[in-house]
């Protein structure tokens, strides 16, 4: 008994003094001596602290438990490989806590329909802001920069964006993150998903923000498509998009009414902090197709001057020169469906809407007072912006939910 007491120890040690050399990761192993029959049968677990950046690839072991404790960077050539059904924990000390996959390095995450893979708060009453939340970031272009250029990422100023539409991040299969997001400082905010300059080659499906302080998926430029979103209770934006993102998002489905919440999208065109800088200039263009938006009710979302009583007054909001096709939509519940706001300049979102690059086909509007208000400096009839008002089925969520998501 003596002698393997004295081998755990040493071996502890060991771990210990590798930890110390290796900035990465901290080890902590618990050890439990069983000897109800009289033998030794030592059986050994593994807690590990993940924070640091990694510059190797990182295989989690479903056997062990894992805590992410700080800022986690896997830097650029690495694969971090998470097994389907594995929760990931993240120490609630708020926005400083998260997951980056930098610009050529790559996440495997691949879940299950009843193995899902989680990213949630380790405290035992968590709520939204207790972390950050998972950052992908890549090489595909953004109109925040030109040709070879790269921006640099809100979180952990990292550089994104390039020439390579096609990029590869990875993949993201049946993961849920919650109690994410929040404020790093006054410029800087974390969310549930974040997607800088994430290209067409890296799959995300069936994934799931549920409870995040900020907003629920937020897309910096890039080409990334997405299916099988559930956004539930973002507290700012549950879908959030800008510098140009012209990816495709299908079967959407967002519950956003919670108490003076801000929209359930929220479009630019470009990032207005940093400028459409791409030459020739281009904007935000994506295809949004199948998607349900629930507020809490007209009734509930009484806009007083600029401030919300009660609920998000607005459904969408467009702006800076976004472009976006919306095929399939249902809106329940909002004072206003859309708000269209710019100008006949910088900011020419009237101006798409004319082209023919701001529109909605077939749409079914439930316990909305007003369906768009125009604040873009352009004249445009609601059948330049509208069409198939009545036909809409939004998304079938209760066809892909089953499983892998939670519900409130």
């Amino acid at each position: 008994m003596k002698t393997k007491l004295f081998l755990s120890i040493a071996v502890f040690s060991a771990l210990l003094n590798s930890c110390a050399e290796d900035d990465t990761s901290d080890i902590i192993i618990n050890t439990t001596i069983n000897n109800t029959t009289g033998g030794e049968t030592p059986n050994t677990s593994e807690t590990i602290l993940l924070d640091g950046s990694y510059t190797s690839d990182l295989t989690l072991d479903s056997a062990n438990t894992y805590v992410l404790n700080g800022p986690m960077i896997m830097e650029s050539g690495t694969i971090l490989t998470i097994p389907a059904g594995m929760t990931i924990r993240a120490s609630a000390t708020g926005s400083d806590v998260y997951l980056a996959i930098a610009q050529g390095a790559q996440i495997i995450a691949n879940g299950t329909q009843n193995a899902p893979i989680i990213f949630t708060s380790a405290s035992e009453n968590p709520k939204a802001g207790d972390w950050g939340g998972l950052i992908l970031l890549g090489k595909a272009p953004v109109n925040s920069v030109s040709g070879t250029a790269t921006s640099t990422s809100e979180i952990a100023g990292l550089p994104y964006g390039g020439t390579n539409a096609a990029d590869n991040s990875g993949s993201l299969r049946y993961v849920r993150v919650q109690y994410s997001g929040g404020s790093a400082d006054g410029q800087s905010e974390n969310n549930g998903f974040s997607f800088y300059g994430v290209g067409n080659g890296t799959v995300v499906e069936y994934v799931q923000m549920y409870e995040g302080k900020d907003d629920g998926f937020e897309f910096f430029g890039g080409t990334v498509n997405v299916s099988f979103v559930s956004i539930l209770n973002a507290q700012d934006d549950s879908l959030d998009w800008t510098e140009g993102w012209s990816g495709t998002i299908t079967n959407v489905y967002i519950e956003h009414n919670g108490v003076a919440w801000d929209k359930a999208i929220e479009a630019d065109g470009y990032n207005t902090d940093i400028g459409n800088n791409s030459n020739p200039l281009t904007w935000s263009s994506p295809t949004v197709t199948n998607i349900t938006i629930n507020g809490k009710g007209s009734a509930n979302t009484i806009q007083d001057g600029t401030t919300v009583s009660s609920g998000s007054y607005e459904a969408v909001r467009l702006r800076a020169g976004t472009q976006a096709i919306f095929n399939n939509m249902v809106i329940n519940g909002f004072g206003e469906a859309f708000d269209l706001d710019g100008d006949a300049n910088a900011n020419p979102t009237g101006a798409q809407v004319s082209n023919g690059f701001l529109k909605v086909n077939d749409i079914t509007f439930n316990d909305v007072t007003t369906k768009f208000k125009n604040d873009t400096g352009v004249a445009f009839t609601e059948s330049d912006f509208i069409t198939g008002d009545g036909n809409g089925t939004g998304t079938n969520y209760s066809s892909w939910r089953t499983g892998w998501t939670v519900s409130n």
